[in-house]
């Protein structure tokens, strides 16, 4: 039964106060002269002693932070206005100028710093809080500080990082055996919270929650489901055909691969689409059945036809995969523990800290949890480093030609007005797609290889709960909904730091984290066009219709828990990402992008005295590969 929008909480106070934070911005921009824009939301320019991670409604790429770039690289537009010079206390050229004030810029601003004490340097970024993807979600309820996560969610697989990696988190004073205590490894377990599968009315014709998770997603120590496989099917509202084909899926064990020598299955899976291993070699042909697991690899950010099977088995725990002779195998050689309350946002935050210590007190890595950061202080005219939020960079070129100019001009739009500045240096720390509209300078090789790598438009939404009764009372702690608007929905990861406890009873509030991986509707078109339209589609939904889906859907999986969206929501915080996972090659579909021909080689290129560091460069959406690119990108430069 579909609830009212009042049933669903639509008419509160907190949805239409989230509704204009997320669109005043567009209705401001019309407003202004010229097509000029104004910052996000709520002002938080440089100077507002505004705190941006309070902020709820349409977050991530949020309005404000994104119509210049899409009317420079959509539109083409070239003309800004008059252009304002910067004059500002000592040279007025900078050291370095950064593009970009995610991991890889802001490591980038460190590696420098190291090198060059003294150093003055500017990092410029459209958006009104720092971090890029590794984005703090904060709420505030009944006088309790809630933190979670908008991003960058984990340090993943700590043991394999890079030198350089490793380097930077002791420059940091972090040490990852911290969250060997900060993690609960116990919380699900203890509570009695298990995985479930929830099927919705849409979809599936009525509301149905199925104590019985159709993925196995390994990251989490769930307790073990008190249905038996057989008896959790029969429970799903599938067809008879759908049901014996999944039950035989679900339960397939032994090798199923015996004309493939076990050495080389994993090169075999590879190379396989998910929907081919499914009909191949494990009988699938009921289309109820492929559906099911349509919307579910977020690994890939794919259609299962277009998605590595060998991935989305390994990390995404989609089944099929005992059934092989690599049976054990995984991308996981660590323990998914390694989460900061905020996830990498503080990581993010100690490179702000050590860069400039105005800006927020503290000295440790467990202090950073609920440090109090002045976002005043990020860019004062005696600071050395000096963060410039709401700031879209437009325009990069050499003061002269490539081998003889000293210095580079970078042009941003702030508040609908353009202002120029100059460096000796430039790292682009931002999306590899934007680069060619920026630097007009780039052979036409470079620019066809940074346009490339499409990037995976994800939503991460941030659902604070007054309590989770509901959870507790269902025995669950994740859930899938294949064919729902968000394909996962979990409880936070349970990490208490320095002061900050996490939720220890149901009757206390906590966070519920959603993700929906957007891929467009054709599943048969290829990777890089289910991103392109997926992409579309999120910049073109309105908060109100994301919200809706929100509390539908939680309202849908829980009701059974006795929870009411219209009471039990405090906040929610959607974190849309247009532009999110970097591209990750994959043999079937990308082979022959190898050694330095490979798009994200030939794009990362030097050009004259402009680098480029940032995780497309390297091709990964791991943060070490962020934080090895900035380390490369000033290596160039020093070395010049």
């Amino acid at each position: 039964m579909k609830l009212s929008d009042k049933e669903l909480g639509m008419d509160r106070a907190i949805s239409r106060r989230d509704f204009l934070n997320g669109t005043a911005t567009i209705i401001a921009a019309v407003a202004l002269p010229g097509g000029a824009l104004a910052s996000g939301g709520e002002s938080a320019q440089a100077g507002d002693a505004g705190y941006p991670p309070l902020r709820t409604g349409l977050r991530g790429s949020h309005p404000g932070s994104y119509e210049v770039a899409h009317q420079l690289a959509r539109g083409g537009r070239q003309d800004w206005g008059p252009v304002q010079d910067v004059h500002e206390t000592g040279s007025d050229v900078y050291d370095l100028i950064i593009v970009g004030a995610g991991i890889s810029g802001l490591s980038a601003a460190h590696f420098y710093r190291k090198e060059h004490p003294d150093a003055r340097i500017l990092i410029l970024d459209n958006h009104d809080d720092f971090g890029g993807h590794a984005k703090r979600n904060e709420f505030e309820l009944d006088g309790r500080t809630i933190i979670s996560y908008g991003g960058a969610q984990s340090l993943e697989d700590p043991g394999s990082y890079s030198t350089v990696t490793k380097g930077l988190l002791g420059d940091l004073g972090v040490d990852t055996r911290r969250f060997e205590t900060a993690y609960d490894h116990e919380f699900y377990r203890r509570n009695g919270l298990t995985g479930a599968t929830y099927f919705d009315s849409d979809t599936f014709g009525s509301d149905r929650l199925v104590e019985y998770p159709l993925v196995e997603y390994s990251f989490l120590p769930l307790a073990a489901s008190a249905l038996g496989v057989g008896e959790a099917v029969s429970q799903m509202p599938l067809g008879e055909t759908a049901r014996r084909e999944l039950l035989q899926l679900l339960e397939a064990r032994g090798n199923r691969l015996t004309d493939i020598p076990e050495s080389e299955q994993a090169g075999y899976l590879r190379r396989l689409s998910y929907r081919e291993f499914l009909e191949r070699h494990m009988g699938v042909t009921d289309p109820e059945v492929f559906a099911l697991y349509q919307g579910l690899p977020a690994d890939s950010t794919a259609s299962i036809e277009a998605s590595s099977a060998l991935s989305v088995m390994s990390y995404n725990g989609l089944p099929g995969l005992r059934a092989t002779a690599i049976a054990d195998y995984t991308d996981d050689s660590e323990p998914y523990i390694f989460h900061f309350p905020d996830g990498n946002a503080s990581i993010a935050r100690l490179l702000v800290r050590k860069l400039i210590p105005r800006a927020a007190d503290g000295t440790t890595m467990d202090d950073i949890v609920l440090a109090k950061f002045d976002y005043s202080k990020l860019d004062e005219e005696d600071s050395s480093v000096r963060l410039r939020l709401n700031s879209t960079v437009v325009r990069l070129e050499h003061d002269g030609s490539l081998n003889d100019a000293e210095h580079v001009s970078a042009t941003y739009v702030n508040e609908g007005r353009a202002y120029r500045v100059r460096g000796k240096h430039c790292v682009m720390a931002g999306y590899n797609a934007m680069i060619p509209h920026m630097c007009p300078e780039l052979p036409a090789e470079q620019s066809e290889a940074l346009a490339f790598a499409i990037k995976a438009p994800i939503v991460y939404t941030s659902v604070l709960l007054r309590n989770w009764r509901a959870w507790k009372k269902l025995g669950i702690g994740f859930f899938a909904s294949p064919g729902a608007y968000y394909a996962v929905s979990m409880l936070d990861f349970p990490v208490s730091m320095s002061g900050y406890e996490f939720s220890a009873s149901p009757d206390e509030p906590i966070v519920v984290h959603m993700e929906r991986f957007a891929v467009g509707d054709d599943p048969n078109a290829t990777r890089r066009e289910q991103r392109l339209a997926g992409r579309r589609e999120l910049f073109a939904t309105s908060f109100e219709t994301l919200e809706r889906e929100t509390r539908r859907q939680l309202a849908g999986a829980l009701a059974g828990g006795g929870f009411d969206p219209a009471e039990d929501i405090a906040a929610i915080t959607v974190n849309r990402w247009g532009h999110g996972y970097s591209y990750r090659y994959q043999p079937r579909w990308d082979s022959g992008y190898e050694g330095d021909e490979a798009p994200h080689v030939v794009g990362r290129r030097r050009l004259g005295r402009i680098s480029i560091a940032n995780s497309d460069a390297g091709a990964s959406a791991i943060m070490g590969a962020a934080i090895n690119q900035a380390h490369r990108a000033i290596a160039e430069i020093d070395s010049s």
